[in-house]
Formats: structure tokens, sequence, C-alpha cells
């Protein structure tokens, strides 16, 4: 059955540029690591029993003389929109931050607790019968509120640079038997993502602020069998790269929707051979920060939001908290209306969404954005499922049967995202 085209609405919040009026930015690292057993998220529901490793809330703020940009990278899995949406009606509250200048993302480690309500969590997977922690959700809130607060008011001289890398510490990760079905697995056949996409943040002398590392790769080394709290490798990895920089270093996931890490779903950090993503990806952001340009203090921050609407499946019972994601067509087909962020800085474009997207939806934006370099933030303020390609649709497996969206959401969204940056201002 043929599906309805999407509607696309557009909310126009760009900042005007202000290049060369002073660019400043800092960083924030908040430790969130829980001190008694939580809800751990991401496979079935389970209780922990101690902790690995630490886990944060980073945290770098960026001003340009108009605009305050803030993007947080926190060592969880996901959360509902809906906590994203308090947490930024009380930044804008408390210190007069613009929502579209706040953007909340998670590495999506599996080893990392439960924080607020489920959401579309509960409505797609089942998996959240037990209440959820409030005393955990408002220490985590609580603590990025203070640390952007700190991060606000340590705002110094700056500069920025942009580059690349390659790192084959992700796979993809829907296996495909003889017969043509597809499960969770490793296909090494498969699409996958590998560039790691960097920022790095610097004083005017040079010594290092912050680095943002943009990779695609689950959360996922580590299995449900594993009780202890981490940031799996993302997580670890960030770690290893801070030891050797002395600067936050945030791990933004990427389109990870299908992309897992090189070893999976193993019970143990030992077994999941968690120390050796240092080397697989670790070692090859040092490398790639190493071969970066020259920075520049001449820069200009551009925010906005699109809103793209697409069918939405038949079926689902939807929250009613989430009611602003959602509406209804005259006919009474469901449409679910997905934000999508963007940041420009200088000839740098990034876009964001709350969804666990398919890498190849972000590589073909990337290869048609007239952008230096394009970036895609994934789970970011919020989440609401996957949202694999047609094709996957056609497929089936495990994301498109969790998924609240349809075939023709691929469509949609690179009709809209695309339409918009190449439309953009360079």
């Amino acid at each position: 059955m043929k599906q309805p085209s999407a509607l696309v609405f557009v909310l126009v919040t760009a900042a005007l540029p202000s290049l060369g009026a002073g660019f400043r930015a800092s960083a924030v690292e908040v430790d969130i690591t829980p001190d008694s057993p939580q809800w751990l998220m991401g496979y079935a529901a389970r209780q922990s029993t101690g902790v690995h490793d630490k886990i944060y809330h980073r945290i770098v703020a960026m001003d340009d003389g108009k605009t305050q940009f803030y993007l947080v990278a926190s060592d969880l899995c996901l959360f509902s929109p809906g906590v994203y949406r308090d947490v930024a009606e009380t930044l804008k509250k408390e210190l007069g931050i613009e929502p579209r200048n706040f953007w909340w993302s998670v590495t999506h480690s599996h080893a990392a607790p439960e924080v607020g309500p489920p959401g579309v969590y509960k409505t797609l997977l089942g998996r959240s019968d037990h209440e959820w922690n409030r005393d955990y959700a408002q220490r985590v809130t609580s603590a990025l509120v203070e640390g952007i607060r700190n991060a606000k008011s340590k705002l110094e001289p700056a500069t920025v640079t942009f580059g690349t890398g390659i790192a084959m510490a992700n796979i993809n990760r829907r296996a495909k038997d003889v017969d043509g079905r597809v499960s969770l697995g490793l296909n090494p056949d498969g699409p996958a993502d590998r560039q790691i996409g960097l920022i790095r943040l610097q004083r005017p002398d040079g010594a290092p602020i912050a680095v943002i590392a943009n990779y695609a790769m689950h959360g996922t080394a580590m299995s449900g069998a594993n009780l202890a709290v981490s940031g799996d490798a993302p997580g670890t990895v960030s770690a290893y790269v801070e030891q050797k920089v002395g600067v936050p270093v945030l791990y933004v996931n990427g389109a990870a929707g299908n992309m897992a890490p090189i070893y999976s779903v193993y019970p143990d950090p030992r077994s999941a051979h968690l120390s050796q993503f240092n080397v697989l990806l670790g070692d090859h952001i040092l490398s790639a920060l190493n071969a970066m340009g020259a920075p520049t203090s001449d820069v200009s921050l551009v925010t906005d939001e699109k809103i793209i609407e697409t069918r939405r499946k038949d079926g689902l019972e939807w929250p009613a908290e989430l009611s602003e994601y959602s509406r209804a067509q005259a006919d009474g087909a469901a449409l679910v209306r997905l934000p999508v962020r963007f940041l420009r800085i200088n000839h740098t474009l990034i876009w964001s969404a709350p969804v666990e997207l398919f890498c190849e939806l972000a590589i073909a934006i990337r290869n048609q954005s007239p952008f230096e370099h394009t970036f895609y933030f994934g789970y970011t303020n919020g989440w609401i499922g996957y949202l694999p390609t047609s094709k996957a649709f056609d497929e089936g497996g495990y994301e498109p049967k969790t998924s609240v969206f349809t075939g023709s959401a691929e469509r949609d969204l690179l009709n809209g995202v695309t339409t918009y940056i190449q439309g953009s201002p360079r």
C-alpha cells in the first residue's frame, strides 16, 4: 500500500552570524556514577550490583558573541524526550538558554542506569514494568543543570579546529541467513560508517579545552549478563583519550542504529575486550587529532530546527506526555513529528535527531552536503526509537520490528534534511 506523502514544517529560529565577535569556549565533566543499585537500560530489566567504571556528563559550551551553544554527552543509554524537555525548560528559565541551543546526547551504553520514565521505550519493547528511580533521575538532571551553569561561568577565549579520521572499531550488526532472515549479529559485508568526526577546542596559546569525537557504534560490547555500571566501549575510549590529552573528551554517538562494536555482547569487561577499543578507536582519534589543520578564533554559530513529519506505524499506543511528537491527519493517519536540529559552525554543518538512525542515511546526507564537514549526532535530545532504511523495513529484523516509523521514513528524512542543508548559506 502506498504511504501518504509526509508533510514538512520548518521552524525558522536561526541566530545571525557573528564573525569575529570573540569566540569563547569551556568544558566541564560531572560524575553521575550511582552509589546504589539501579535498573540498567538497554537489555532486559536488571539491577546493577556494582560499578566497573565511572560514568559522566561531559559538557562543552561555545559562544560566538551572539549565540551560546551547549553540547552534552552523557554515559547513558537513552531517555525519553520528556526528560530532555524538562531540563531544557529549566535551563531556559534559570539561565536563559534557548532549547535549540542545548543538545543532550548519550553514548548509548547498555551498562548505564535508566533515567526518567520510559516514554516510547515501554510502548515498543515492553521492558519497563518496574517503577523508575526518581531520586537518581533527579540527581542526573540536577547535576546536568549545575554542570551547564558551571560551563557558562567558565567561558574563555578559544579557537576551534575540525577534522576527520577513520577507525574499524564497528561493524554492521544485521546478520543475514541463507533464507534471507535478518537477526541481530555481525555482518561484515553490510554497510558501515567508519568516519570519526572531530572538533577540538583550544585556548589561543594552544592549550587544550576539550575534544568532541563523533563515531557510530552501539555501547554493547557487554551483554545483559553484565551487572556492573559502565560506559561500555564508548566510555572506555573517552576515558583513555582524556588521559592522553588532559581535557574532557565528549564521545558523541553517530548513526549507530545498525552499527555494533567489533566485539559485541560479551558477559563481562574482560571477554568484551573493552581495553582493546582504546587501540581500535582511541588511538585513531589521537592520530587524527595530530593531523588536524590550523585553528581559528573567527567563529560563527548558527542554530536551527526543522520538524519532519512522517507516517507512524499503525497500532502503537503513543505516550500522552509526548503528544507534541505526534499528530493525526484529517484521514486519521498518525504521523511522527521528528525534531531535527542543526548547528552551523563556519563551514561545518552538524545535524541531530532523537533516534537510532541507520548509518546509510547519515552517509547519504553527508555525501550530498556542500559543507566542508557534515556530522550527524545521534541519540540527541531524547529517544523515539530506530529509524531504519526502507530496505530494512522490507527485510525485517529487530530494528524495523521495534520502530515507530514505516518504510516511508527514509524518503521523508532524506528529502527534509538534504533540502535544508543544500539551501543553507555557507
